[in-house]
């Protein structure tokens, strides 16, 4: 049975400022969903608040993963039960190897699991990141360089999706990843999503633009508008976005 994503009349505010009004989406495994809306609609407030940021505030609402209430736990938790989120704007960590990150991720897991487990062993981990890697496409050196430190736009979102490839989500949220992408590397990154997509891996895109969609096909398009989703549909969604653009959002919500 695939696991769900239920996100059930989420509110969110910021600052004491609402901007989710009542979001009801659902997920599954195997499924590949895209979020679009125009500026200020609340797609990145929803992936904050789904990963647990303490600066999103819950006020009403449910999300329920694979059965579970995610809003009682803690964002590692979070982590730990399948879900996942590729940042708009991945930090960097000098002084820590990608490598290094990505062991010490899989570590807490192991630990979090069983108290008494010691964690994968160097040479096992390493048979993982370069299988991983090769998978990717990705040169064995990137594992050695420090997370984000000095990385261009594409390569901090190719380390996000190579985080991905090892941590082996069961739903994860992509928020914004064609943010700040030429062609090129949108190609890249969308070529590694591809890889990993399949039955195992429900995906949530967010995004402004159709462009990422041509390379990530999705099932299901969503619309945010005002803090809710206000319109859904298949990949011809995105299309009439792309043509129309999103005034006639703006009047149907108005009517």
């Amino acid at each position: 049975m695939s696991v769900a994503l239920e996100i059930r009349n989420l509110h969110v505010n910021v600052e004491d400022k609402p901007i989710l009004r009542g979001v009801n989406l659902t997920i599954k495994q195997g499924e590949v969903h895209a979020l679009m809306g125009p500026n200020g609609s609340g797609k990145s407030t929803l992936a904050n608040a789904l990963l647990g940021n303490p600066a999103y505030e819950i006020t009403a609402g449910q999300v329920i993963f694979d059965g579970k209430d995610l809003m009682e736990m803690a964002a590692d938790e979070r982590s730990r039960v399948g879900l996942f989120l590729a940042f708009q704007y991945p930090v960097s960590i000098p002084g820590v190897t990608l490598a290094n990150f990505l062991r010490l991720a899989i570590n807490a897991r192991m630990k979090a699991a069983d108290p008494d487990s010691k964690g994968i062993s160097v040479s096992d981990f390493r048979k993982l990141m370069k299988a991983k890697m090769d998978m990717l496409g990705m040169d064995h050196s990137f594992a050695g360089r420090y997370l984000n430190e000095g990385f261009s736009g594409g390569e901090k979102k190719r380390a996000e999706i190579l985080q991905m490839a090892v941590l082996q989500p069961r739903i994860a949220i992509l928020d914004e990843t064609d943010s700040g992408l030429d062609i090129d590397a949108l190609r890249v990154v969308s070529e590694g999503v591809n890889t990993l997509r399949g039955p195992d891996l429900g995906v949530l895109v967010i995004t402004h633009y159709q462009r990422i969609l041509n390379y990530i096909q999705p099932q299901v398009v969503h619309v945010m508008y005002q803090g809710r989703i206000v319109e859904s549909g298949g990949p011809e969604l995105a299309l009439k976005l792309e043509e129309a653009g999103y005034d006639w959002i703006r009047e149907q919500v108005a009517e």
